[in-house]
Formats: structure tokens, sequence, C-alpha cells
């Protein structure tokens, strides 16, 4: 019987058995803290890869304080929160191993963050290179593509669409 846990380990553990949507779910709804974001997903059929570990500078933040992001959010909250993250990072050697990947939507020939914006800050300001992420495609031309360009990234993973 699978146990839902915000970790890498229980997203593999969903994805093997072909829930990983289901563990998304949970873990927007509760950890994540982005129920419109869960319900979006729920709209369309996608394409969810399992956890993937991959080079971090692939990704940029859409969500900081800075006045070019889509998701702007204040200042001193940002600091303060990425503050607090580095230092739990430092003191955890495996915190990348064990935290909850982060979730990036392939569309347009871009990769778009959608959840762990200060995670991928920390990861880049402690000089970490590689991070989990759950890849999530809506368009089989989409997918088509980021498998040419992208495919050897995730060939070990589980893929579904839901």
């Amino acid at each position: 019987m699978l146990k839902y846990s915000a970790t890498l380990e229980s997203a593999k553990a969903y994805a093997e058995v072909e829930k990983l949507d289901a563990w998304i779910h949970l873990y927007l709804n509760e950890e994540g803290r982005n129920i419109p974001f869960s319900d979006g997903l729920k709209k369309f059929d996608r394409y969810y890869f399992s956890p993937a570990l991959v080079p971090i500078n692939l990704f940029k933040r859409c969500s900081g304080p800075e006045p070019e992001m889509k998701y702007r959010v204040d200042p001193g909250w940002w600091e303060h929160k990425l503050g607090e993250l580095k230092k739990t990072i430092e003191a955890t050697p495996d915190f990348v191993e064990k935290c909850a990947p982060m979730f990036v939507e392939y569309t347009g020939g871009e990769f778009v963050l959608n959840d762990g914006n200060h995670r991928l800050q920390a990861y880049k300001d402690l000089g970490i290179e590689k991070a989990w992420v759950i890849f999530w495609i809506t368009e089989e031309e989409e997918y088509q593509d980021f498998m040419k360009k992208y495919g050897e990234l995730v060939k070990d993973c589980v893929v579904i669409r839901k």
C-alpha cells in the first residue's frame, strides 16, 4: 500500500505504480499549498515523468521579488524564506535526495518552473548543480520535441499520461 509523504522516495513509489498524478495532487494540496495549480493540472490529460535528476542550469525562476518575475512576491518574505531554506539544506547533507522534486513544465520549447522557485535559488546559491524534478507536458507535439531534445535526461523515467 502506498504511503504519501512530501519526499522524493514517496514520489518515486507512486510513479512505479503509475500513480504519480495522485502524488502530485496530494503534494500540491498539502505541503505545496497550491490548490489552483492542482486544479489546473486536472483539466487536461498530461504526460508526467517520474522524478529525474537533472542539471538545474536548465531552469529559471518565475517567482521572486525581481520586477521581471511573472509571480512577484514581497522581497522581505522571499529573503526570509530563502535564508531559512538554505540553513536547512546546509544542515541536511542529503536534502536534495530527500525533499520533494520540483515541478517543471515543458511548453513552447522551454522549461517553466511551476513549483520549487525557492529551492532552485537556494541550490544555485549553494553551488548545487543537480536536483530532482518531475517534468510534465500537455501537448503531444511538445512531448515529441522534449523527447528529441532531452530524452536522455529521462531515459530511466516512468512516463504516464493522465
